[in-house]
């Protein structure tokens, strides 16, 4: 596995035999074997968060494995240990694991079962350090990066675009399906607009009836319907000075449309039952599931108010489209609902991750935030079983393995630094097949180059 290979073993055994054969096994597995004689010899070696797990002998000159076993636990609580014992120091190995140690060999093994002890303590040595890193860049980032999360090409142009619309006073229109993250965008060009200071005032349009969009936009005065007993400032008057979010605007009623258009023009608005017109200077941000020219073309949305407040779009891309971000963006829905559930985090497993970047996430960004929820809460086994919640998995296998390589490949660049050596040597692959798959899939080493 590519991901264990990144990841060396450290491995102590005072027997030549036994240390040459074994360090043989691992390294025709595919794994980075460094074999010493004693702790001493490898102690200089363990240090917070080293891509490695440790393999050790219970019986050495000098320090056991055991006595080690608490100065690694000191140093790095999470770097996997495997104690080697002989034959009738079973007890003394369960004392081991209370201890923390990641698991026990019993002498004689065949070298196969050593091979897959150690990978899987590899992988998850590879896991924590990746849950790891995504946690760093989520202490580390700041502004827009911090709301609008993402390391894809697509989400850091949709950053891009938000800030320099942020600095004008354009009306925007958001696309994007359900669940992407509309109103986070509408926020951020707020937020970080010189109307930041003044309100910024959300309605959602969709299946309100006329007169209630109406009430809703523009207020009314007192007893200008039944049930009117007091004054009421609409969302349009209440965003003076700041910024008007209208969700699902394609869903606004005919008749509204039109009232809407001329406040949008005059800038200004009459509360129902009232002749006197209250100006307004606010910004308006739409946000649609469909796209509103077509809509307007079929004679669903009054082509008028399409062009009037068509000036700027920003198209939010869906989950699927953009895969590589689905482990960041998990890390961060599972720290945000261990806190308030007051849980611990809990770390994903291998199989687990691989059926998040399988999943089609018809539900985008809000079913991803639902799912690391009942994670934490223990409410889902080893296999999440994301198909129950009525959806296929990605159609195809091939799909899921570029999926898999681009997120791997990238991951390994960024950690690098864009380094194609480096790179090469923590997949394991060789130059050459790299390139190819760089170019088969899009990749550019150029924009991980100044990451981080």
């Amino acid at each position: 596995m590519s991901d264990a290979k990144a990841i060396r073993v450290i491995f102590v055994e005072d027997d030549a035999d036994v240390r040459m054969g074994s360090a043989q096994a691992l390294t025709l597995a595919g794994l980075t074997v460094d074999s010493f004689a004693s702790v001493e010899e490898a102690r200089s070696r363990i240090r917070i968060g080293v891509p490695a797990v440790v393999l050790s002998d219970v019986k050495l000159p000098g320090m056991t494995g055991t006595e080690w076993l608490s100065e690694i636990r000191a140093i790095d609580a999470e770097l996997p240990v495997i104690l080697v014992t002989g034959h009738g120091d079973i007890a003394m190995a369960v004392e081991a694991m209370r201890q923390g140690a990641y698991d026990f060999i019993e002498k004689p093994f065949p070298s196969e079962y050593l091979v897959a002890v150690v990978r899987r303590a590899a992988e998850k040595r590879y896991l924590t350090l990746q849950v790891q890193a995504l946690r760093d860049q989520l202490e580390n980032w700041h502004g827009i990066e911090a709301v609008l999360l993402g390391r894809s090409a697509q989400m850091q142009q949709v950053r891009r675009t938000v800030l320099t619309l942020a600095a004008t006073s354009a009306d925007v229109v958001v696309y994007g399906e359900t669940g992407t993250g509309k109103d986070l965008v509408a926020r951020c060009l707020h937020e970080h607009s010189d109307r930041r200071r003044a309100n910024y005032v959300p309605l959602n349009c969709g299946g309100m009836s006329e007169a209630l969009a109406e009430s809703e936009l523009f207020g009314h005065e007192v007893g200008s319907f039944t049930g009117a007993t007091r004054v009421r400032v609409g969302k349009f008057e209440h965003a003076h000075g700041g910024t008007l979010f209208l969700d699902e605007i394609e869903s606004m009623p005919m008749a509204v449309q039109i009232k809407f258009l001329r406040a949008l023009q005059e800038r200004s608005v009459e509360r129902i039952g009232s002749n006197k017109a209250i100006p307004i200077d606010c910004r308006v941000i739409a946000a649609a599931k469909e796209d509103l020219k077509v809509l307007s073309d079929r004679q669903k949305f009054r082509a008028d108010l399409y062009y009037r407040i068509g000036v700027a779009f920003v198209e939010l891309p869906p989950l699927r489209e953009r895969r590589e971000d689905i482990p960041l963006l998990f890390e961060h829905f599972m720290l945000l609902a261990a806190s308030r559930y007051e849980r611990a985090s809990p770390t994903l497993s291998s199989s687990q991750l691989a059926e998040l970047m399988a999943h089609a996430w018809p539900g985008n960004v809000r079913e991803l935030r639902n799912v690391a929820d009942r994670f934490v809460l223990g409410l889902l086994g080893e296999r999440l079983n994301l198909t129950l919640e009525g959806h296929a998995l990605s159609s195809s296998l091939p799909e899921q393995i570029e999926h898999f390589e681009r997120t791997l490949i990238t991951e390994e660049l960024r950690r690098h630094h864009g380094d194609v050596a480096q790179t090469t040597k923590a997949l394991g692959l060789p130059k050459q097949t790299l390139y190819d798959k760089l170019r088969r899939l899009r990749i550019s080493t150029d924009e991980f180059r100044h990451d981080g």
